[in-house]
């Protein structure tokens, strides 16, 4: 229900707090609502919905002409109707991201952790930027030159994307625990950037935490509050791989914010649904 190579649309794009891109609202309106319909959304049901979050037509047709050359949107007409389906490597990047973006659990010391360890030829430097550039995305840490961890449980995520962009023959993956020396919560800080997702998390409550005070919205207000969260959540996940919150700070935004993200998906997710599927067939 999200979110190609690279850090794309699929995966977020910008950092939150940033107004939202056309190009990021298409995908998650794509991600939510058109898998239903086959992957299929017909053009005139797009402009709709996008003129609700504020982007007028010119918009939606540059951004789909954008994504259709990613290779992200695919022209496809049905019972005489333009429209756009999502390509087979965009859908497989969206079921991903299911996984990624509504799960709620964080990961525990006891999981253990998981190790890429690569070695990328120089005449082939492209793929290690690529290859540096996807374990970034999935939420990697950088342990040092050439090794990257992350919590075990991206461990099915990390096959299949360096099999999909075959990588696979660059990188080999172990299943590792700390055994001694140091302090994890030390090594945490320095592996990742916990004062940069501090600041984006912080951003998250302060966009979204006044939503929780509407009452009595319509399912139309309650499409666009819901696709609004949803577009600021959907990168946060990958770049916080939902470290155990034994090893973060006091008080750490991510957990508040993800408590925020998952009401506010409890109590918007159905209505929006209903104002889209009556969008859909008008």
């Amino acid at each position: 229900m999200t979110v190609v190579p690279e850090t794309t649309e699929l995966d977020g794009g910008d950092g939150v707090g940033r107004a939202a891109q056309p190009r990021q609202l298409i995908v998650t309106v794509y991600g939510l609502y058109s898998r239903s319909e086959g992957g299929w959304l017909s053009v005139a049901s797009l402009i709709t919905l996008l003129a609700e979050l504020g982007i007028d037509e010119p918009a939606v047709r540059s951004s789909i002409s954008r994504l259709k050359r990613r290779g992200i949107l695919k022209a496809v007409r049905r019972a005489g109707a333009a429209g756009y389906e999502l390509s087979p490597e965009a859908l497989e990047i969206l079921r991903e991201g299911d996984q990624r973006i509504f799960r709620e659990q964080r990961a525990t010391l006891d999981d253990g952790w998981m190790l890429a360890v690569f070695s990328v030829p120089e005449t082939e430097r492209h793929r290690r930027h690529v290859l540096r550039s996807q374990l970034t995305r999935l939420g990697f840490g950088t342990a040092s030159a050439g090794v990257w961890i992350a919590p075990a449980h991206l461990r099915d995520a990390t096959v299949e994307m360096l099999r999909r962009l075959d990588l696979d023959g660059y990188a080999n993956l172990f299943q590792a625990e700390h055994i001694a020396f140091g302090e994890l919560t030390e090594k945490v800080s320095d592996w990742w950037d916990l004062e940069e997702l501090e600041q984006l998390y912080e951003d998250f409550l302060r966009l979204h935490t006044g939503v929780l005070d509407r009452r009595d919205r319509s399912e139309r207000e309650a499409f666009k509050d819901y696709v609004a969260v949803l577009t600021d959540w959907r990168r946060l996940p990958y770049l916080d791989p939902g470290l155990p919150a034994e090893l973060l700070p006091d008080g750490w935004a991510g957990i508040r914010a993800a408590e925020l993200f998952f009401t506010l998906h409890a109590e918007l997710e159905s209505a929006a649904r209903a104002y889209v599927a009556k969008t859909i067939r008008a």
